[in-house]
């Protein structure tokens, strides 16, 4: 049997000093709002195509020492051990002459290449050199030669899509190709299906562990859609007063906070003008869309809906939360009467259009007590045996499962992250931990996009990517897409600390 590492419980460290930015974008949902159709996520064929749309090598979009344009708006720091926003005016937008490259069709000799612009050989950067059947085959870096998108240069389609920075502040957001679309009668309230959060098409990973934490740990916290049900032949005019979400977000100081209030929203959320998919958080069991026109207005169906509405619909009512100038009026968070006027016409006090986008990077340990109004508790995995972490994630469990929210983020960078499930500067929800056969301990985690490296691709020491009931058994009680276990070792090397909220 397995003794504990000690009596004493692990003590916390003091709060980041200048915060967390922690997020990356999902690139399939990033992939799928711009092409407007539905993609495999766990088909290696994906990945090529992921490569392609992003402009960036598959192994190098999850780390961010390569600037991907999956932490758009955020770089890594010159110390290299954490991510920092990027000032708006460092954030620029690419036109499409900017990513139009030479015509090579005429290269014959290396010194040919000086026409097309590529001045320097001697001083460019060699990327991949190998030597096939007597031909000597070159990947080289030339910066000089076209642009690619990344973390500070993207087309106006993705900065409007998946960062923070409008180009036009002033007007009301509406991602591209995208519609805020009423679904209220797709909800269904099924205790036999799941309804896990899957992070969309921003870089809220932070946000997205956080409330799956604290559904897995006290699913009595997570409110869900009121209102009466809807037929599929009704009218969507009064699509409002039927389907509704409220929720209460308590203030905790600092960034990407607001004053502790109760938030309504209703059923309307971004839709895909082409494929009628959800572009940002959507339910772990939703199946594809279909889409119609009835005589009164657009609506969508879907004959194979799986899910509840209420994790996109509490992505929409924290971005109200955070947006909304009502959360910026000078109220006493004390006051009863404060309280009532902030809470009272609900649906008419807050922004049922908010932008989504400004939930991008933040704090998942704060997250999970703005959700819980409990006190954040963070732990440094540095200074810290893989025991001794363990051992934290085992004192905050019955029966191999947290019974207190809990999340661990990754460093923003290392040379393992070269696939998606391990993923650089990224949030996942801490589930439990195990023990099969009473051999080797691993704690056992989820990632927010839902998803784990498909079949044949990048490996993982020390991770075992299916997680199944013989090995983990509250498994069944999640949807086991996303979710995987990690040994203690790996797990300190690769993460960056772990926080808890009680």
């Amino acid at each position: 049997m397995f003794k504990m590492t000690g009596s004493k419980p692990e003590q916390p460290d003091n709060p980041p000093k200048h915060g967390l930015y922690i997020g990356a974008i999902n690139p399939f949902a990033l992939c799928e709002a711009v092409l407007g159709r539905k993609l495999s996520w766990t088909d290696p064929a994906t990945t090529r195509l992921v490569s392609s749309i992003l402009q960036t090598d598959y192994e190098e979009l999850f780390d961010m020492r390569f600037k991907s344009i999956l932490y758009a708006g955020i770089r890594l720091s010159e110390s290299g051990d954490k991510a920092e926003p990027i000032p708006a005016k460092d954030m620029h937008t690419l036109e499409p002459r900017d990513l139009v490259t030479p015509d090579f069709s005429r290269v014959e000799k290396l010194g040919d290449l000086d026409r097309v612009g590529l001045k320097d050989l001697d001083k460019i950067k060699v990327k991949h050199a190998v030597m096939s059947n007597g031909n000597l085959r070159l990947t080289l870096e030339p910066e000089s030669l076209g642009k690619t998108v990344c973390n500070s240069e993207m087309t106006w389609i993705l900065r409007e899509l998946c960062t923070p920075f409008r180009i036009k502040p002033k007007e009301e957001w509406i991602p591209p190709n995208g519609s805020w679309t009423e679904i209220s009668y797709c909800n269904r309230q099924q205790a036999t299906m799941f309804s896990n959060p899957v992070q969309g098409a921003i870089s809220n990973s932070w946000f997205m562990a956080a409330l799956m934490s604290v559904a897995w740990a006290d699913p009595t916290v997570i409110k869900h859609c009121t209102g009466p049900r809807r037929s599929k032949s009704s009218s969507s005019s009064s699509s409002s007063e039927d389907c509704s979400l409220s929720v209460k977000f308590y203030s905790k100081g600092g960034d990407k906070d607001a004053s502790t209030a109760t938030v309504t929203v209703n059923c309307e959320l971004p839709t895909n003008n082409s494929s009628s998919m959800l572009m940002y958080c959507r339910p772990s069991g939703m199946s594809t869309w279909t889409a119609h026109y009835s005589t009164h207005s657009y609506m969508m169906q879907s004959t194979t809906w799986n899910a509840e509405l209420w994790a996109p619909l509490y992505e929409k009512a924290f971005a109200a939360w955070l947006t909304s100038s009502s959360s910026e009026e000078s109220h006493d968070p004390e006051s009863s009467s404060a309280a009532a006027a902030r809470d009272s016409d609900a649906s008419h006090h807050w922004h049922q259009h908010p932008d989504l986008t400004q939930t991008s990077h933040g704090d998942p340990v704060k997250a999970m007590c703005q959700l819980t109004d409990k006190d954040p508790q963070y732990f440094q995995t540095s200074h810290r045996r893989g025991a001794d972490l363990l051992s934290l994630v085992r004192t905050h469990c019955f029966n191999q499962r947290t019974i207190y929210p809990m999340v661990a983020w990754t460093r923003p960078s290392d040379s393992k992250f070269r696939g998606c499930t391990l993923v650089g500067n990224m949030a996942y929800s801490v589930l439990g931990w195990a023990a099969p056969q009473e051999r080797k301990q691993y704690i056992v985690l989820r990632h927010p996009w839902g998803v784990t490296e498909p079949e044949g691709m990048t490996s993982y020491p020390g991770v075992v990517s299916r997680v199944e009931a013989e090995f983990w058994p509250p498994i069944e009680l999640v949807d086991r897409k996303g979710v995987f276990a990690i040994e203690t070792e790996p797990f300190k090397e690769y993460f960056a600390g772990v926080g808890v909220a009680k």
